[in-house]
């Protein structure tokens, strides 16, 4: 019964996630350490535009490649964006606490894109849940 439910959770539709994830990831951090660090704005700007960007390319990739959601339904944005926001403010409002403690030594910038970096790896797990599991869930 267990092995039943893990062979149905990593499955080919994590496999999609994981590759859109990764070509999310790249363009949204990108734009997010670029954001920070060439044009200087702060740390909740340069990490909300990763998850502006990135969110309309994953939304679009996800519905579509990940889970081949057809549906026309607008609820399914809504559920998207709720799901992305939420994500969002959970993923970065823990980490950025977090690692201020941890790397309390380090530069403010440091510990800014360090924070970024694992309030990424927060949102992804987060994230994937959230889509599989509601935003695209299948009615």
């Amino acid at each position: 019964m267990m092995l039943d439910r893990l062979k149905k959770f990593f499955d080919i539709t994590m496999l999609k996630f994981i590759v859109v994830g990764i070509a999310n990831t790249i363009f949204g951090m990108a734009i997010m350490f670029l954001f920070y660090n060439l044009f200087h704005f702060n740390y909740w700007i340069s990490s909300a535009s990763n998850y502006i960007f990135g969110s309309i390319l994953s939304y679009f990739l996800n519905k579509y490649f990940t889970f081949q959601n057809k549906s026309k339904d607008k609820r399914i944005i809504v559920r998207f964006v709720i799901n992305i926001t939420i994500c969002y403010l959970v993923a970065y409002g823990v980490a950025q606490p977090v690692i201020k403690v941890l790397f309390s030594s380090f530069p403010q910038g440091t510990q800014d894109n360090i924070a970024m970096l694992a309030g990424t790896i927060l949102f992804v797990g987060l994230n994937y849940l959230g889509q599989r599991f509601w935003a695209f869930k299948k009615e």
